[in-house]
Order: structure tokens, then sequence, then C-alpha cells
């Protein structure tokens, strides 16, 4: 079983889409049973608050429904349990090796880092871009499981 974990700042808008476009993909696949897929933050702001608006109604349109989803934040045993720890931006890499104090299984990078055109995914939350942040998550989420699949 495949295990990923994709984490943003909050837990709140990034890492839940990308935790639930993911879920659907494999389960479009039929493959659902070979993921654990799951997501959380580095902060504690958020942590019990559900999914931020805008995702659930980006995601909406898509038919991808979040419910049940609260914030969580990730732990140093989260290390050792997933296969990759996809952040959404640099700034949550520097905040997962404050926590995970290093990466000797080089389990961590941007989920954008896995594409053709590296970079972070922008947080929709100030700017309310989520159509941008949907983008990439789809491009980033197409490549982890097409690099999933090639190994």
């Amino acid at each position: 079983m495949t295990k990923i974990l994709f984490i943003c700042h909050g837990n709140i808008c990034r890492s839940p889409m990308a935790e639930f476009v993911m879920k659907e993909m494999v389960k479009s696949r039929g493959v659902s049973d070979e993921f654990y897929i799951a997501s959380a933050a580095t902060s504690t702001e958020e942590i019990n608050n559900p999914v931020y608006p805008g995702t659930r109604k980006r995601l909406a349109k898509e038919g991808i429904s979040v419910a049940g989803k609260y914030a969580v934040q990730i732990t140093r045993a989260d290390y050792e349990k997933y296969d990759y720890l996809l952040a959404m931006d640099s700034r949550n890499i520097a905040n997962m090796m404050r926590i995970f104090g290093s990466d000797p299984d080089n389990k961590i990078c941007r989920l954008l880092d896995l594409t053709d055109k590296p970079r972070d995914i922008i947080d929709p939350w100030p700017c309310g871009d989520y159509d941008k942040t949907y983008d990439d998550v789809l491009e980033g989420c197409t490549a982890l499981l097409k690099k999933i699949y090639a190994q």
C-alpha cells in the first residue's frame, strides 16, 4: 500500500484539496485499495477547523466532497508512517524539516517538484484564486500517480 500525506500551513485549503483530488483519481481508476491518502498542517492555528469554504466550493464543482475532514497537524511519527510527504510550498518544507528533524529517506518534496515545472502551489486563502490552486493540485497529483506507477 502506498501512503501519501499532503501538507500545507493550515490544512484547510491546499493540502485537503490535494488529498481529495488524489482520492478521487485513484477511485476513478479502481485502485483505492492500493493507497492510504491524508493531509495535515505544519501549524496549529487551524487544528479541528473544517476545510475552508473556497476549497469546498471549488471541489464541489468537480463532484468531490470533503465531508468529515478537519485540520490536523503533522507529527514526528508521520515520517515513518508515509511513503510520500508532499508539501504545497517551500515554506512548508522548512516547517516539516523542523518537525521531522531530517529526511534520510528522501520522502519530502513539493508536490509540483514531480512535474516538468517545479514551483510552489499558491495559497488561495489570501488571494482567492481557488481555480489556479486546483489546476496546480491536479497537475501535481497526475504527476505523482505517473511516478508511482512508473516504479
